[in-house]
């Protein structure tokens, strides 16, 4: 999808027209099956729906639902990693469905179950049993040799009586244009996040066309997914937590969608502990138990106590929550082993013993190399055949890496050296060419339709009923013919998988079918959440005041209190502020001219203090929380990124600057409001706040010991009351103008002044006492004691008792209950203090 598309109007065109217009260049290569038309040549019936209904629109009004989808994207923070690559890059959503018809959906989801059912059926048996490795039906090196075989969890029987909870499949058209799998997905599988953006995305962008379509809705899906994560728990209502590797795994974004949207606990390995045979999450209330867990990282990095030792995404111990049946996950351990491409020519056989009955599904023809016969077919037949390694390869190696024929020329010996060495570490399949759909390319006459290489990875979930396939799917479509679209990388748009039945859809119901209990409650709260929630409050107040730092050099701040101050380099406040600006580290030196001064301060990529560094960390600290912050929280940030994103090789005014400095704190202002209006007070909430507050009261002290001090001057003082925004306020109190003592009372002690430390303090103090506590003794915590004792002295304070000396400790106070809090609170590491050590509660 792309807002640069120039699409052509051609006057008078019928739809009709502008759909032959369209489709009159589609060629798909000669052989190779194709979505949009059939094996007689001829278009789908679906795709005619589709198309009749797009060609009603005008060609500018589909380019202004392609621009405002893109502007949704960017606006909710919709983005994606590269494996190893540390940028995040926008989602890339393409704007043509892949459609497919109801009755042919049915069949394949036919196929779907069984295939789900016979990976259950094997795992089962090979961490059971062992039936079929005695009976010749699968040879034992296939299971043995795997790294995705679990030793420690042979025997192990699944606690609610699954290996697999979620099974996904990679498919496409084989030659025949039936359906054929790639790949089964059985580890950790991805997708079902991107399915659920990709699907909201285009709800907006053609909301009309669902129902006109008849478009098979995916909320009732999502939710049997939900209560089948929980099935064979312990607990009645129980916790269901989705554990993630963190904001920089590549798939992080879809992680917090489906956490969000489904009501799921996102932790990382740091939040669980093992405690008493039971997995627990760290919160801020203490340890509260986890009945349930659906993992998003590779089972070998799950338990680094009996898996991989150099783990440190996982939970030491947790193998012992799935031994005693107190833990539910999905999936198991383990689960990944029959993902292995060796498993290809056995599956129908294994399908026959194991089902009774021929596998539905096929895949292209595949020999293991570990077998004889299959090796000497191989070997007889490798110009011809594409080779993949029968395991899934080591990480950073690929998760699907073939050698095709053409690669050979340069390593047919290594690659004969490896068929005689370790031929069981290869399998050779048949080449499959990649069917082809539609999508949208730019030409010399307009727009027009192109046949492009995709892959549609199918989703199959159980429930209490049994195994119930989602209703659409997530695509990944190739922008060129050499570009494999099996992994979704630069050169592969997402599409959305559309199946139109023949009859109008319901529209869905939310919720299970028992009415929920009724709750005032707002959940449990991870340490490491409160954590990202307090800095992520304490950024944004920084980003704050580099800002009003910034923006008192850059214009006259005195009107308010008759003070003589237009921003120039000599006078004692220009001075303070650019003194104040380099100890921050928000410029590369203090002597600067006043607009580079102003523009480094603000947009400087390179200086830790610069104001669009703090928003950086605050995005950063966002991107972290994507489960708990609203989607608008992500367009203020963004709109904020933009911002301060100047290029920093062009040069601008005082006055641009200004401007952009003024609309800058429109915006903060505009995130706090959120903060306040459209945030349930529930512990999150009083993290950040609590966050916004120590820090906005640390910086005010700090103005206060360069602007307020004793050898202030008018200037300093004015400057002082513009970065405590409160000129207004003061204006109104005093007529005679900036004077120490009054200035000081107002932004240090004034409870009523909002930017005031009192006021700060007192809101510190009220969030603390909301917020539980370790004992139930009636004894405030070490930290809350520092917080009523700052109270305590301000309000008992004079402001000619706050010299820099008074000051001063007031700032070494206000840092120490900063990190009291983050003691107290955000506990992380094996030494921790642990809250869950509660007295005189039951």
């Amino acid at each position: 999808m792309s807002a640069t598309l120039a699409i052509g109007v051609e006057p008078g065109e019928s739809p009709a027209q502008r759909v032959a217009r369209w489709t009159a260049p589609y060629r798909p290569a000669p052989g190779l099956p194709d979505e949009y038309l059939g094996p007689d040549g001829r278009p789908r019936a679906v795709w005619q729906r589709l198309l009749e209904r797009l060609g009603g629109l005008s060609e500018p009004e589909i380019l202004a639902r392609f621009v405002s989808a893109e502007r949704h994207i960017r606006d909710a923070g919709i983005s994606f990693r590269i494996a190893g690559d540390q940028r995040e890059h926008p989602w890339p959503l393409g704007s043509m469905p892949l459609v497919i018809e109801a009755q042919e959906w049915r069949d394949l989801s036919a196929g779907l179950i069984q295939r789900a059912e016979l990976m259950e059926a094997i795992l089962a048996d090979v961490y059971g049993p062992g039936d079929l490795i005695a009976t010749g039906h699968l040879p034992a090196a296939i299971v043995a040799g795997n790294p995705d075989f679990l030793h420690p969890l042979h025997g192990v029987s699944p606690p609610g009586g699954h290996h697999l909870r979620l099974y996904a499949a990679d498919l496409a058209r084989g030659a025949d244009g039936r359906w054929q799998v790639l790949a089964d997905r059985t580890q950790a599988p991805s997708g079902l996040g991107w399915a659920l953006e990709n699907r909201m995305v285009l709800a907006r962008t053609f909301p009309d066309f669902f129902q006109d379509l008849h478009v098979e809705r995916l909320p009732g899906f999502y939710q049997r997914f939900r209560e089948g994560l929980a099935l064979g728990a312990e607990r009645a209502d129980p916790r269901i937590c989705l554990l993630t590797s963190g904001p920089y795994s590549s798939t992080y974004v879809e992680q917090a969608a489906l956490a969000r949207y489904l009501g799921l606990m996102l932790v990382e390995g740091d939040d669980l502990v093992m405690q008493d045979g039971r997995l627990h999450v760290r919160t801020v209330s203490g340890l509260k138990r986890a009945d349930a867990l659906w993992r998003r990282i590779d089972a070998d990095y799950l338990d680094p106590l009996e898996l991989n030792a150099a783990s440190r995404l996982g939970v030491p111990g947790i193998l012992d929550a799935l031994r005693n049946g107190s833990l539910v996950m999905a999936n198991m351990p383990g689960s990944g082993l029959v993902e292995s491409a060796a498993l290809a020519p056995y599956l129908d056989g294994l399908c026959r013993r194991l089902l009774g009955e021929p596998l539905r599904l096929s895949h292209p023809e595949a020999w293991w190399c570990g077998d004889l016969e299959g090796l000497a077919h191989v070997q007889a037949n490798l110009d011809r055949l594409i080779l993949r390694p029968a395991a899934t390869p080591p990480r950073g190696a690929g998760r699907d890496a073939l050698l095709a024929p053409t690669a050979l020329a340069a390593g047919r010996a290594a690659v004969l050296a490896a068929l005689r060495d370790r031929p069981f570490d290869t399998v050779a399949q048949e080449p499959a060419p990649l069917s082809t759909m539609p999508g949208w390319e730019r030409g010399p006459d307009g727009l027009h339709l192109v046949p492009r290489p995709f892959v549609m990875r199918v989703f199959a979930a159980r429930t209490a009923t049994g195994w119930t396939v989602m209703p659409g799917g997530f695509c990944r479509m190739s922008e060129r013919d050499n570009v494999d679209p099996l992994e979704l990388r630069l050169g592969i748009r997402s599409a959305d998988v559309w199946v139109l039945s023949d009859e109008p859809v319901a529209a869905p119901l939310i919720g299970s079918h028992a009415t929920p209990r009724v709750r005032r409650l707002g959940g449990h709260l991870p340490a490491r959440a409160a954590d990202g929630l307090f800095w992520f409050g304490r950024y944004a107040e920084r980003a704050e005041a580099v800002t009003r730092l910034t923006l008192a050099h850059l214009r006259s701040i005195g009107d308010a209190v008759g003070a003589d101050i237009s921003g120039s380099p000599d006078t004692p406040a220009a001075l303070a502020i650019r003194a104040l600006l380099d100890e921050w580290a928000c410029v590369a030196a203090a002597d600067l001219p006043t607009a580079a001064l102003a523009q480094e301060a603000l947009c400087g990529r390179d200086q830790p203090g610069s104001a669009r560094s703090h928003v950086t960390a605050a995005r950063r600290n966002a991107a972290a929380l994507r489960a708990r912050l609203s989607g608008e929280t992500w367009r203020v940030l963004a709109d904020l990124s933009d911002l301060l994103g100047l290029d920093t090789e062009r040069h601008f005014t005082e006055s641009q600057l200004a401007a952009r400095a003024e609309r800058t704190l429109s915006h903060l202002a505009a995130l706090s409001g959120l903060s306040h209006e459209n945030t349930s007070r529930a512990e999150g909430w009083h993290f950040a706040e609590l966050g916004r507050r120590v820090e906005r009261a640390i910086n005010t002290c700090t103005f206060a010991l360069a602007f307020a001090n004793d050898e202030a001057t008018p200037g300093c003082l004015g400057t002082m009351l513009a970065l405590a925004d409160s000129q207004i306020g003061y204006g109104r109190r005093y007529m005679q103008g900036a004077a120490l003592d009054p200035v000081r009372d107002m932004v240090l002690l004034d409870p009523y002044n909002p930017r005031s430390i009192a006021f700060q303090m007192e809101a510190i103090v009220r969030h603390l006492g909301e917020l539980p506590a370790l004992s139930a003794d009636g004894i405030p915590e070490p930290h809350a004691r520092l917080a009523g004792r700052i109270l305590a002295e301000l309000r008992a304070g004079e402001a000619a008792e706050f010299d820099a000396v008074r000051l001063t400790t007031l700032g070494t106070d206000l840092e120490r209950l900063a990190d009291g809090i983050s003691a107290r609170y955000f506990p992380t590491g094996p030494h921790a203090p642990r809250p869950e050590k509660l007295t005189g509660l039951a």
